[in-house]
């Protein structure tokens, strides 16, 4: 025989505990929101000091004459875009930017795709490999900039070297000297540098492809390229693209290289609209006009930056 006990209720309706024997008692939500906020707070402090108020500052720079010794001398609205947009130089600027931006990108991009294939083929020390052809994106971009000086010499580079020994050529080719071959060789180099980074992104894209799906694209009589259009492109399609807008935003911001192997020269023949802008401010000390060269660059990249945001939106929903 079993015997139960039980507390006797107080009298407001309470048991020995303290609780009350009819209604729970409420538990209090925790409010998410604000612990997201909470969590976030470092975050938003390091982007908001680092990155929103220097962008702030140069908007506020383009709007006013600005002399580093001084500060801010007066405001002159839209007058250093008009001087920017109506120098004779700007076209040339432009044209350079474009070349910079879309050529190397476009090459990294085509030959990024040939380096993803092979590194996903099957052969002894693959993984070995794979380590190694992340080399030149690992690398510093000073660095890269003086070994390749260095190799491009005209008198100790090893290129010309080789090139006299092969009998290629019958004199020494000064690369970096020459307005023809200036910014060609510039977007070689970062071609050389950019390579790594879109077969790795690729090649990540690939293994996603389930081999089942090459199979049955075989059996339905699809070739090679039958089954790279119908089944390999579709797949990787998404990272190709979001790989290519991050390339070319940075491309196109890219100073380090430029500056350190030509200078921008010889004459403006190699100069973009991003070195011009370090190179009105920091060396004619013109901090207005340089930075409405900044804000000019920024509005047009940020049609990319929307399209970015919108690509991997649209691919995160998707999973």
């Amino acid at each position: 025989m079993t015997t139960v006990t039980t507390r006797a209720a107080g009298p407001t309706g309470t048991t020995g505990t303290g609780r009350s024997a009819t209604t729970p008692a409420p538990r209090r939500r925790p409010r998410r929101g604000l612990e997201a906020y909470v969590y976030l707070a470092p975050a938003l402090v390091l982007v908001g000091t680092f990155a929103g108020y220097p962008l702030v500052r140069s908007v506020w720079f383009a709007f006013n004459d600005v002399n580093p010794f001084v500060g801010v001398q007066g405001f002159v609205g839209l007058q250093n875009f008009v001087d920017v947009v109506t120098a004779p130089d700007f076209g040339l600027l432009a044209r350079n930017t474009l070349v910079w931006t879309l050529g190397a990108v476009l090459l990294q991009l085509v030959l990024g795709l040939v380096g993803a294939h092979l590194l996903n083929a099957k052969f002894p020390l693959r993984g070995v490999y794979r380590g190694l052809a992340m080399i030149p994106w690992a690398t510093p971009s000073v660095l890269v900039a003086l070994m390749w000086i260095w190799i491009l010499d005209p008198n100790h580079g090893v290129l010309n070297a080789a090139l006299r020994g092969l009998g290629v050529i019958d004199r020494p080719i000064a690369f970096l000297s020459e307005s023809s071959t200036a910014l060609p060789t510039l977007v070689a180099v970062d071609v050389w540098q950019g390579v790594p980074l879109f077969a790795v992104m690729i090649l990540a894209a690939l293994q996603g492809v389930a081999p089942e799906l090459r199979e049955a694209a075989g059996m339905d009589g699809c070739g090679p390229v039958g089954v790279f259009r119908h089944v390999v492109l579709p797949a990787i399609l998404p990272t190709i693209l979001i790989t290519t807008l991050l390339r070319l935003i940075w491309t196109a911001n890219y100073v380090d290289l430029v500056l350190i192997m030509t200078g921008g020269g010889p004459g403006l023949a190699s100069t973009t609209l991003s070195l011009q802008s370090y190179v009105t401010a920091y060396k004619a000390m013109d901090f207005g006009t340089g930075a409405a060269y900044a804000v000019l660059q920024a509005a047009v990249l940020s049609v990319l930056v929307v399209v970015y945001i919108r690509l991997t939106s649209r691919k995160g929903a998707g999973r």
